[in-house]
């Protein structure tokens, strides 16, 4: 078997939980930079004159290379170097983020958003996965998951929420140049506060046919979903790619089942856990996300409220599902991951189905505070036992990779969601106005539609989750916490 070390400070000293934190407020970056140019936007193509069709590219494409890159990422990590590689990905990121304040043309932007994502599909995996590491399994290693399945959760929330305040005070630049002195800081307490964890001993394969295939694979799928609301699911273009992606996948899967050194091991799906860990992930992704599209486009385009009073209104989302972060690590370390995990996908289909209620003439605390806030209590209950069920039973020498992987599905989940919530939106809203509606009856009907199929893909979460994640498999991950390390134990100081 491969050997594992990890390398510390001097004094060999890791203090757990500083090194943790530091790695939140890195990835906590990463994903509010997921929305917080959402409610941004209409500012950014007034002053940098981008043209209709190109502003969405602003979200998209740093979407696409985080989608994209993250399985690459993850599995550098394993092989290259867990510390040294998350510092790669954040100095990418930072570097990319000033860029972005100082761009003064939509290309520039665009083509910094994407190397933006480029540098978070490498933070991301890479951190999680010296997480893992850093905490034996059991109760303690869930107690981290957890903590950093809320984290996650709710940074593309507060992303909407910092987007409004720093467009409305100080302007669209500021939303990039927030990251630039944070990520400066992370980076320099990094090596000081995080260990490095690598292979010793053994020769690090790439396998860079599979890393080709399933990367380029993984940025067209996405650039379809992406493109599709907008160019027609049987468009030339959006079938080209769709069935472009799907050739370079099915090629990576040959490619791994052949290679000395894989990318993705497919043994690793033998984990009926994992797998259904990202198979929820993908559905959790989709409602989730398409959800928090729908309801941003409803309060601004039918409600009227400004990008301020949007980013203000997602704290009826934020705030619940910060205060039941801990309820649910209690039910998670106390119970049962699986029974939270399909009581959270019951509530963020939940949320969506009641959100569909919403009236012309709707108001934030009569129609929208019910839904947002039981979405809010959701993320804590969904993110929180899929981190600890992704990871369950991987060994430490692949959980950059589990990571990627499980990242990827709720990443590509959020693109499928905003896809399909946008082109079912957009049909009904055309067929309303056919018939004579108002444009604001229009879009509300729209919205409604595009409402109840999130509702419908989160709820069919709730049935996978009780087929395929097994409380066998996360005991048993919980039962090897009394048995010797699986990486030569660290002194840890917490």
């Amino acid at each position: 078997m491969t050997a594992l070390t990890a390398v510390s400070r001097p004094d060999h000293v890791v203090h757990r939980w500083r090194a943790f934190a530091v790695l939140a407020v890195a990835v906590f970056m990463e994903v509010i930079d997921l929305t917080i140019t959402n409610v941004a936007l209409p500012t950014i193509g007034r002053e940098l004159h981008f043209s209709e069709t190109n502003l969405q590219w602003v979200i998209t494409a740093y979407a696409i290379t985080f989608g994209g890159f993250l399985l690459l990422g993850g599995r550098a990590a394993d092989l290259f170097g867990r510390r040294r590689i998350v510092m790669l990905g954040l100095a990418v990121f930072t570097g990319a983020s000033l860029a972005c304040a100082l761009a003064t043309s939509e290309g520039f932007l665009i083509a910094m958003r994407g190397l933006q994502g480029i540098g978070a599909a490498i933070v991301v995996p890479s951190a999680l996965s010296i997480v893992t590491n850093l905490f034996e399994e059991g109760a303690e290693r869930n107690k981290a998951l957890g903590a950093w399945g809320a984290i996650a959760a709710s940074g593309a929330t507060f992303g909407v929420v910092f987007g409004g305040l720093l467009t409305r005070y100080l302007g669209w630049q500021y939303i990039f140049y927030l990251n630039v002195p944070i990520g400066s800081l992370v980076l320099l307490l990094i090596p000081r506060m995080v260990p490095e964890s690598k292979l010793e001993n053994a020769r690090r394969r790439f396998d860079p046919l599979g890393a080709l295939t399933v990367t380029t694979g993984l940025l067209a799928l996405v650039y379809a979903l992406s493109k599709a609301p907008q160019d027609g699911w049987g468009a030339t273009r959006t079938i080209a790619l769709l069935a472009g992606s799907a050739v370079l996948l099915v090629v990576f899967l040959i490619v791994e089942t052949r290679v000395d050194a894989p990318m993705l091991p497919m043994r690793i799906f033998k984990l009926r856990t994992l797998a259904g860990a990202n198979a929820v992930g993908l559905l959790l992704g989709a409602s989730f996300f398409g959800l928090i599209f729908i309801g941003t486009l409803y309060m601004q385009q039918v409600l009227g409220y400004s990008a301020l009073q949007t980013g203000l209104a997602w704290l009826v989302l934020c705030v619940p599902g910060i205060a039941a972060a801990g309820l649910a690590q209690a039910f998670v370390t106390r119970g049962s991951a699986k029974t939270v995990l399909a009581a959270g996908m019951a509530m963020v289909g939940g949320a969506s189905l009641w959100a569909t209620t919403v009236p012309v003439h709707g108001h934030l605390l009569n129609n929208l505070a019910g839904p947002f806030a039981i979405a809010g209590v959701a993320t804590a209950f969904t993110f929180i036992p899929i981190s600890i069920a992704g990871l369950a039973g991987v060994s430490a020498d692949e959980t950059g990779l589990a990571s990627g992987l499980l990242n990827t599905s709720q990443r590509v989940g959020g693109a499928v969601g905003v896809a399909v919530a946008s082109t079912v939106f957009a049909s009904h809203y055309d067929t309303l106005v056919r018939h004579g509606h108002a444009n604001t009856a229009a879009l509300t009907g729209g919205f409604q539609w595009a409402l109840w199929v999130c509702g419908a893909i989160g709820i069919a979460g709730i049935p996978l989750t009780l087929l395929l994640v097994r409380r066998s498999e996360i005991a048993e991950t919980l039962a090897q916490a009394a048995t010797p390390a699986r990486e030569p134990a660290l002194a840890v100081a917490d």
